[in-house]
């Protein structure tokens, strides 16, 4: 049992502040360094699932007999949220997209899942402090508890059928380690905000099956998991799911998909299958012009901006903001559209930490300056991200769409800094005993290996 003393209630839980002290017999673990992963799956296919529904798994079994499901027998807290989805929240995430891909490598494919992105961030944002939360909302486009409440109700309000569905779903894994504390507020907010699930699991040889079980079973089988291992000194994951599938409003008929050439920027052709239609949603923007090609029941669509001739898709991109590409996404214009898309697979990873630190994200990257004080402890070390890595995958095809992303935020704690010379008897030494008021030494000698 991680030392918070878990007491529940049945609106969520709450501690019984009987924490021992963590910093007790602890001293050598202040300069190690102990990885906290904070990791969000997030997987788009065809349709949106809450509660990503998959098919019946025997891990659900595994996970129950070794991972001891805190929240069982509790309900989250009822959240009163009056976001207007339709409000500054819709451009400020819409902003964050544009300036996320404004930020990206332009030499090759890009996909980004900002939804993805945003739960991770805002999960993480809901354990900072300080200056650290100031630039995380600032980078993020809006105040924390603004940001929990325009995803709370936006996730809520998603439309699904049998023809589409998008499923959301989150859950934090606990090392059962009397060394760990985690602040009772911080596991209540995502609780409560994002529905998350909460287990205490041994971090042991079946940790990784039961973890990516979850995701497995909460991508509707789409990802088959986000981790390979579970370092020694993790201590905690947070793992949001998402999943997109949709068939399309008109799916393609067999002699609309012929082959045809895709010219790339530098010139060079290759041979692709385009599937061709008529749409009626037209786009327009300054130098670039596109369309929307609906899913089932219009609530969700695939939207495409080409560029004019003559002006490069980076420099267009480059030129976007928020507000101007939620203009153009209102305008849509009810005029037909003879249209191409390609079919394509697309796959994409990147390490947005040095991205979001140019975003304005410094201080959270920064062991001496992070505060994520709100999220706990582990002894007396500061906790600060790492690592934010996201990868994406999508398949368009005559039926619909299938995409997937896993973003995964990655923390770590260390000790404060101190002034001073470092010295580490990691190697063979010489050593003495020595009389304090003569100051000369009664034994010496050296030691070339450790017996114990």
């Amino acid at each position: 049992m991680i030392r918070a003393c878990l007491k529940y209630r049945e609106v969520g839980i709450v501690y019984d502040g009987c924490r021992e002290d963590p910093v007790k017999e602890r001293a050598d673990m202040k300069k190690k360094i102990i990885a906290l992963f904070i990791c969000c799956a997030a997987v788009a296919g065809i349709g949106i699932f809450t509660g990503c529904g998959g098919s019946d798994r025997s891990d659900k079994t595994d996970r129950a007999d070794t991972a001891a499901d805190l929240m069982a027998d509790i309900s989250a807290n009822q959240v009163q949220a009056d976001a207007d989805l339709k409000g500054p929240g819709r451009t400020a995430v819409t902003d964050f997209a544009v300036r996320l891909l404004q930020n990206m490598p332009s030499e090759d494919n890009t996909l980004l899942s900002p939804l993805s992105i945003l739960c991770a961030l805002g999960m993480t944002q809901n354990g900072a402090g300080g200056e650290t939360l100031e630039q995380m909302e600032q980078t993020l486009g809006m105040p924390c508890e603004e940001l929990d409440a325009y995803l709370y109700q936006y996730l809520h309000a998603l439309p699904k059928s049998d023809r589409y569905k998008l499923c959301t779903a989150n859950s934090i894994w606990l090392r059962a380690d009397e060394g760990l504390f985690v602040e009772p507020a911080f596991l209540q907010t995502n609780a409560d905000q994002y529905g998350a699930d909460i287990y205490e699991d041994p971090f042991d040889d079946g940790s990784v099956k039961r973890i990516n079980g979850w995701v497995k079973e909460h991508t509707d089988d789409m990802i088959d998991g986000i981790i390979s291992e579970i370092p020694a000194d993790a201590v905690m994951y947070l793992v949001n799911a998402l999943a997109f599938d949709a068939e399309w409003e008109s799916i393609y008929n067999e002699d609309q998909v012929r082959a045809d050439v895709f010219t790339k920027e530098d010139g060079t052709q290759q041979s692709v299958d385009l599937m061709y239609s008529e749409e009626f949603g037209f786009l327009r923007d300054t130098h670039a012009s596109g369309f929307l090609k609906y899913y089932a029941d219009e609530e969700y669509a695939f939207a495409a901006l080409l560029p004019d001739e003559g002006t490069d898709v980076a420099e267009y991109a480059a030129s976007l903001t928020g507000e101007r590409l939620q203009a153009i996404l209102q305008d849509v214009q009810d005029q037909t559209v003879f249209a191409a898309i390609p079919k394509f697979t697309c796959t994409y990873s990147v390490d947005l930490s040095d991205i979001l630190q140019a975003m304005g994200m410094e201080d959270a990257f920064d062991p001496e300056r992070a505060d994520f004080s709100g999220i706990g402890s582990y002894a007396e070390d500061r906790i600060y991200i790492d690592k934010v890595a996201h990868k994406t995958f999508m398949a368009v095809d005559e039926r619909g769409t299938r995409a997937g992303a896993v973003t995964a935020v990655e923390m770590a704690a260390r000790g404060a800094v101190m002034e001073g010379e470092t010295v580490y008897l990691d190697r063979p030494f010489v050593y003495m005993l020595l009389d304090c008021e003569a100051k000369v030494p009664v034994f010496i000698g050296v030691v070339r290996d450790v017996e114990q």
